[in-house]
């Protein structure tokens, strides 16, 4: 048992000797080193430089980097053009991945999720089959259970990050697929009620509640906007937003965050201090309102008249 707490305390020193030009990430064995750069030719000079000073820690604490197992892998916009990086040590080619495995998520050089989409899909779909063979001869309460096991748990892990992408439509089309088995409700009825009833979210209102339940719990990391300016206006209490050029950034979970976060009711946010209370006072908000878009929460918000009735 002790063999992992001594395997971590001996690389413990690892992300020290290139923490000063890049970002080490270590998770038990799994290490993951990001470079950024916005200088092509400094960015490889810089990848070169990381490589020769994690092989001179390799030497000196005695082990051997497994070239085999080792990859890279550029990350970049579809219209930027993709550099060519090549790293190489003693003749040894690390080779270049279009994708890789971190955690459980898949990301590819563009970070579109969609192989990530690929992966949840075919488990949902096992999930669904499950659903369905056991659907004659289990309550509904049992095959609820069923749900949370094989697809709620898949659904959920990771959200903030791929649950706003283009392909999430193909997650949320299988999870609806899952709630008309548990009903027995034909393939073409609206699930809507169907979500209220069995007190389930829907994919994008889990969405919606996992990026803010982050947001509440990482308030600190946040700008509010009266550290900005003083003036006194009603949205003085409200996350600041940062400027933004990239559509992937607006995307991504620090952007969105602020834009769900801010349009909480502040019933809601009140309680952001308190995420068991906070958490279920949202999750019952979502669910009287069993949002299928992004783009309801924020039109349904933005109607004070309704946060009121909904609560």
């Amino acid at each position: 048992m002790l063999g992992p707490l001594f395997f971590l305390i001996y690389i413990n020193d690892l992300p020290g000797t290139i923490n000063q030009i890049s970002s080490p990430t270590l998770f038990a064995d799994d290490t993951n080193i990001i470079c950024i750069h916005h200088d092509l030719n400094l960015f490889n000079v810089t990848i070169e430089e990381i490589f020769l000073k994690i092989n001179k820690w390799f030497q000196s604490s005695s082990l051997v980097l497994n070239f085999n197992k080792t990859k890279f892998i550029q990350f970049s916009t579809k219209i930027n053009v993709e550099t060519s990086t090549c790293i190489d040590y003693e003749h040894n080619h690390i080779e270049n991945s279009q994708s890789t495995s971190f955690l459980g998520l898949v990301l590819d050089k563009t970070l579109s999720w969609q192989l990530h989409i690929d992966k949840i899909c075919a488990k949902l779909n096992s999930g669904c089959y499950i659903l369905r063979i056991l659907n004659p001869f289990l309550s509904v309460s049992n095959l609820k259970t069923i749900y949370f096991s094989y697809i709620h748990s898949i659904i959920t892990y990771g959200i903030i990050f791929w649950g706003n992408s283009t392909g999430s439509n193909e997650v949320f089309k299988l999870q609806k697929k899952g709630i008309r088995i548990i009903t027995n409700t034909h393939s073409r009825t609206s699930c809507r009620d169907l979500f209220k009833e069995l007190n389930i979210l829907p994919l994008q209102s889990q969405y919606i509640l996992s990026l803010a339940v982050h947001v509440a719990k990482n308030i600190d990391v946040f700008t509010i906007n009266s550290d900005i300016h003083s003036i006194n206006t009603q949205h003085k209490s409200s996350l600041y937003p940062p400027l933004l050029r990239l559509t992937k950034s607006q995307k991504g979970v620090y952007y969105t965050g602020i834009t769900v976060y801010n349009c909480l009711p502040l019933k809601i946010k009140e309680l952001s201090g308190k995420i068991k209370h906070f958490k279920r006072l949202l999750k019952k908000f979502l669910l009287h309102g069993s949002f299928y878009t992004l783009e309801e929460y924020l039109d349904c918000t933005s109607r004070n008249d309704l946060n009121t009735w909904y609560l």
